[in-house]
């Protein structure tokens, strides 16, 4: 199977691997590749798997990239998906080779991608890019990792911009997010729902510009869920999981 870099003008009729056959997020995937294309003019690749499947990288020059990282001359990767039977068939490495390929083509000193210290949903395999030669190089609370494989041992040695900060004056619960990933979009409305219902309030702040990423208060913003100012969890939470986590947000605050 091969390997289709997707263009401008592909994304309207193809599809993306995003929200496969979840008609409820329609909506959220055209986002999505609105999002793609804006992107491309910045430089940003879309690859994905000739099937349809969710195997697909995405990636685009960090200085670009909307987290807040210090990158200069390196690569990010948004995002990298391998799943379901498609797994263990040599997908990944061959997306991050040809990641590699095309940042050392255009010059650049490295790649950078954003892992967690452990499992977590959403966010890449560590142990994966431990064995592609990627090693970490910063770190942020509470669980956000930045991992870098470099070519060039005289480039800048990447860093996060800005920890996860803390919303001192924020009151229930408050989500940053952007269209990046079409689950983030369209699970808002079903969360705001849950936490009217308890009488929480439930603000939401949609990152629309590279700059707003690059200071948001949280690592990967694609989701930032906050309590009371604190951050929860950057997982694209399930509403039966949300709803759990508030009822036992609440029960803390009533002891």
């Amino acid at each position: 199977m091969r390997m289709v870099e997707m263009t401008k003008s592909m994304i309207e009729n193809e599809h993306i691997c995003c929200a496969l056959g979840a008609k409820q997020y329609e909506k959220a995937v055209n986002e999505k590749k609105q999002w793609l294309r804006d992107r491309m003019n910045e430089g940003l690749v879309f690859t994905r798997l000739d099937e349809r499947a969710k195997v697909f990288i995405e990636y685009l020059p960090a200085e670009m990239a909307w987290v807040p990282i210090h990158a200069p001359n390196y690569m990010y990767i948004n995002c990298l998906w391998v799943s379901g039977r498609y797994k263990n068939n040599g997908y990944a490495k061959q997306l991050l080779s040809d990641c590699k390929k095309d940042a050392m083509n255009r010059g650049m000193d490295g790649i950078v991608h954003i892992v967690g210290q452990k499992k977590y949903p959403y966010l890449s395999d560590k142990q994966f890019f431990e064995h592609m030669g990627f090693e970490a190089v910063d770190c942020a609370d509470p669980y956000f990792q930045l991992v870098a494989l470099k070519w060039n041992e005289q480039a800048v040695i990447p860093s996060f911009i800005k920890k996860v900060n803390t919303l001192s004056d924020h009151v229930g619960i408050s989500v940053y997010y952007t269209a990046q990933c079409p689950f983030a979009v369209g699970i808002i409305d079903d969360l705001r729902n849950i936490a009217e219902r308890k009488n929480v309030s439930f603000k939401t702040y949609r990152i629309t510009t590279k700059e707003e990423a690059q200071n948001s208060p949280t690592i990967w913003t694609t989701f930032g869920l906050f309590y009371n100012g604190v951050f929860i969890t950057h997982e694209i939470i399930s509403p039966n999981k949300f709803e759990k986590l508030l009822t036992n947000l609440l029960e803390e605050d009533s002891k």
